[in-house]
């Protein structure tokens, strides 16, 4: 059957596993493009024939894919190698042909990105194997990039679902420090709510300073747990309502080591540990248990110390009451470079007074039920990580 220029023999349409593979056959003269049409009649190939490279790469942009694209090296002005270049298909393999005395230029064309090249004369059995092994070759490349569409998707799911395991998993995690928090807090009701408090005031400060949102839940566990350690101090010490002699002052500070070695052999908490242990340390060493110094202290540490001490300073004590946010600032100002470390303090005197009064109210509403271990600070400005020196927690 022949056809006009342009027109298509065949079934139009991608070739899957029974569908008809569409080649597009690109020469100047009649003659060659007539004998291809002869050799292809008889197969089940849906041919296109183009004039020229121009018009070859026009039907490129605007028909739907080929399978194969066959073009002659010889055309005047350019040659077939030129789609290599400029075909839109780059998945779709050329065979180019040539006069068998310029098989050269046929080989340069395969190393340029050609699937296979024919040399004239050929006969209608080395067209048709070409033709083929090109087709199967386009089919499997089609198979290829379908099955590696699947799996990335499948592999999208799977980490879906992955992540949102280890979210569950780690939800289920903090709602059980919580209950440890509460249990704390039912010992020792002078400090009842703080470590609630403490970790929110922590996790505004570490999200001021522009701490890696990985890094915020390890340092709001190690604020939470930072006084778990008193579950093991006598309650004669931990209750007494009189102040403590030097030994059970001794005793006292013991809380930060025992809290450590509560949590440190619990794999999720190993960082959050080392806050535990280092959250009664001072920037300029004179802190305890270890008399770490500057940053010797994990930053979490650092940063729950300005944390704790604005909570301490703004709570209700059954022997004083709390004070104001703004006499606390000036407090926390004063101690920058021997209690706390200043670029905390740098953060902490950049939020405005609202945001702890705003968190505070959110802890203490009764009907509040997001636990402090996942909330968010209500700050959203974006500051300068003063941190960016390569301080790590």
């Amino acid at each position: 059957m022949n056809q006009k220029e342009g027109n298509v023999r065949g079934i139009p349409g991608t070739a899957g596993p029974m569908e008809t593979a569409r080649i597009l056959v690109v020469d100047e003269p009649m003659h060659f493009r007539t004998a291809i049409d002869g050799m292809l009649e008889k197969e089940e190939y849906a041919t296109v024939f183009s004039s020229g490279v121009q018009d070859a790469i026009a039907r490129i942009d605007h028909d739907p894919p080929y399978d194969l694209i066959l073009a002659d090296l010889g055309m005047a002005g350019t040659d077939g190698s030129g789609l290599l270049i400029q075909r839109r298909q780059p998945d779709t393999p050329l065979v180019v042909v040539s006069p068998s005395q310029d098989v050269g230029a046929a080989v340069a064309a395969v190393r340029r990105g050609a699937y296979d090249y024919l040399l004239k004369p050929f006969e209608r059995d080395q067209l048709l194997a070409t033709v083929k092994r090109a087709v199967e070759y386009r089919r499997l490349v089609q198979q290829n990039a379908m099955y590696k569409q699947d799996l990335e998707e499948m592999v999208s799911a799977r980490t879906g679902m992955l992540h949102q395991a280890i979210a569950d998993l780690e939800r289920s995690y903090d709602i059980t420090l919580e209950a440890l928090g509460d249990a704390l807090d039912l010992k020792d009701a002078e400090t009842e709510g703080h470590s609630k408090r403490v970790t929110a005031f922590t996790i505004a400060l570490a999200r001021g300073a522009g701490i890696p949102a990985q890094q915020i839940p390890v340092i709001a566990r190690g604020a939470f747990l930072h006084d778990i350690g008193k579950m093991a101090i006598p309650d004669a010490i931990l209750l007494k309502p009189s102040k403590l002699q030097a030994e059970e002052q001794k005793i006292m500070r013991e809380h930060c080591a025992r809290g450590y070695q509560m949590l440190r052999k619990i794999p999720f908490l190993q960082e959050a540990a080392e806050i535990v242990y280092s959250h009664q340390e001072h920037y300029d060493g004179s802190g305890y248990p270890r008399k770490l110094k500057g940053e010797q202290i994990p930053l979490g540490a650092r940063i729950f110390a300005v944390a704790d001490t604005l909570d301490a300073i703004t709570s209700d004590r059954p022997y004083r009451m709390g004070t104001s946010f703004a006499a606390a600032r000036l407090e926390i100002k004063r101690c920058a470079g021997t209690q706390f470390d200043p670029k905390v303090v740098e953060v902490y005197l950049s939020l405005p007074d609202q945001l702890w009064e705003d968190l505070r109210a959110e802890i203490t509403r009764p009907t509040r039920k997001a636990s402090p271990l996942q909330m968010e600070s209500k700050d959203r400005s974006k500051l300068r990580n003063p941190f960016s020196d390569g301080s790590k927690v």
